[in-house]
Formats: C-alpha cells, structure tokens, sequence
C-alpha cells in the first residue's frame, strides 16, 4: 500500500475515532430534519397554500411532498458544506498537537500530505452526506414521494459535486489555521452563517435586490439550486399536471429558489453545474498552490 493511501486511511480511522468530530458532523443533519420538520413545516406549507388562487384543489399529499421536498433539499445544500469543514478539522489538530511536524520530518512527502488530509476529508463526509441523503429520501417517501429515478440519481450527483466543493472551500480555509480556538470559531462562523448565504434557511428570492445580486456570484448559490430542482421538481411537475397554472409553478419556482437569476437573467441548470465544478477546481488549484508555496518557503 502506497503512503498516500496509508495516510488517507489513518485520517478516515482518526476521524471516525474522534467522537467530538464525527457525532458533530452525524448530528448536524439530523438535528437539522427535526428543527426543519417540527418549525418551519407549518410556515413553508402556510406560504405554499396561500400563494394558490382560492379556486384551486390541490390534494395534502402534494403539499406534504412540496414542503418535505424543501425541507431535505435545504438540510442536504448545508450538510455538504458545513460537515466537510468538521471532517477536515482534523488538518487543524494535527497542527495544533504538533503532529504534523512530525509527520513531516519522516520520509513522507508533503504533497502526500496534502493530498491525504483532502481524499480523507472527500470521502469521510460524502460517506456522512450520502447516509444523509437516504435518511432525507426516507423522509420524503414518508410525507409525499413525487421523485422519479433520474431525479435521485442527479439529487446523488449533487451531492457529490457539493462535497467537493465544501472539501476544497475548507481545505483552503482551514490551511490558515492552527489552533483549537480557531477550530471552535471557524466552525461556529460556517455552522451559523453558511445556511443563510446559501439561501438554505431562508430562499435567496426573499433578500433585498442587493443581497441576491451578491451572493448570486457564490457557487453555493447555485449548489442549493441544483438540490432544490431534483428534489422539488417532481412535485411542482405533478401540481401543474393537476391543474396550477404555468405561471403560478414560475412564481414557485423563483421563490423556491430553483431558479436562480444572475443580473435579471435566469441561470440554466447546465451552467449551474459549470460554475460548481469551475469553483472547485479553482478552489483545489488554490490549495496546491499554497502547499507549493509553503514548500519553498520553507
């Protein structure tokens, strides 16, 4: 066995050792489906009902899978992101233990390293997200399943292309830092804010005109985006194959966030993957330069 993959393997065992990590990274999804299911529930099906004209009867079951759809699509936009940060805490530690000295005083390259602590932090939280992703269908299959088989497919791609990112984002974040203070703060900072710029807590279409011009230049926009049109999609399919007007599922989907505008025009789902894959390449491009750097100068 390669030392790559020796060391790739010695971070997903630590990871998964650490109970402070792994259950904070376990419970982050969980806790999120019971806080979603048990408040906002309520508040996303009044908003759904309310914006339907009074002549119209659309069964409970496909308001139950509508907010149900949301709820998921939301808890799996923020897990993706924010579990890889507490996976790839353990990059932190390492230096904070002064492990990583000496780790890098044996004959292991650097770019091994490198290299280990970002497959680690990829395959530990897409393991997290993916039990994640099975726990939220289960649910919807519960409340209203209108999903069609290429739907989950592409609801599985999402998140994989997600985690990706997350990983890279928190890659390049987490170099910079090397304390346990630094851990606690920076993973406060992701877990309170990352829900609301991504417009998982609250939908982009509800910000202020400057606001959603803002973040409609983060690709976390458009990562949220993608989960809420193969999560929601089969749904709002199924409301205007019982009779809502076309323009009342256009009016849902802008609010819902499944389509996202950039300066007034609407952004196709093709370019929505473009622009996740361009981040997170720039993002994994961004972490090996700063690892080559850090090489030299040394």
């Amino acid at each position: 066995m390669s030392a790559a993959l020796i060391f790739v393997k010695r971070n997903i065992k630590l990871f998964f050792k650490d109970k402070g990590m792994f259950f904070t990274s376990l419970i982050t999804p969980a806790i999120l489906l019971v806080l979603y299911s048990t408040f906002l529930g309520n508040v996303y099906r009044d908003t759904f009902t309310s914006s339907l004209p009074d002549t119209l009867m659309i069964s409970e079951n496909i308001v139950d899978g509508l907010v149900g759809a949301q709820l998921v699509s939301s808890i799996l936009a923020v897990s993706c992101v924010t579990v890889a940060f507490c996976s790839n805490f353990l990059m932190v530690q390492d230096k904070a233990s002064g492990t990583v000295r000496d780790l890098r005083i044996s004959p292991v390259k650097s770019s091994v390293l490198s290299v280990g602590y970002y497959a680690a932090t990829f395959i530990s939280t897409l393991m997290i997200c993916l039990a994640a992703m099975c726990i939220c269908l289960a649910y919807v299959a519960a409340v209203g399943w209108y999903m069609s088989v290429e739907d989950v497919i592409f609801l599985a791609v999402d998140v994989v292309l997600l985690v990706l990112f997350g990983t890279a984002l928190s890659s390049v974040i987490n170099f910079f830092l090397s304390t346990q203070g630094q851990i606690s703060a920076m993973g406060a900072i992701i877990s309170a804010g990352y829900g609301f710029i991504c417009g998982a807590y609250m939908p982009i279409s509800s910000f202020g005109d400057g606001l959603q011009k803002a973040v409609a230049f983060l690709p976390s926009t458009y990562g949220t985006s993608l989960i809420r049109n193969h999560s929601m999609g089969g749904v709002l399919s199924e409301m205007q194959n019982q009779g809502v007007p076309a323009d009342i599922i256009q009016e849902m989907r802008d609010s819902l966030d499944c389509n996202i505008y950039f300066f007034e025009k609407q952004m196709d789902i093709s370019v929505m993957y473009i622009i996740i894959v361009s981040a997170t390449a720039l993002l994994i491009g961004v972490y090996i330069l700063l690892n080559a750097l850090k090489k030299e100068k040394k």
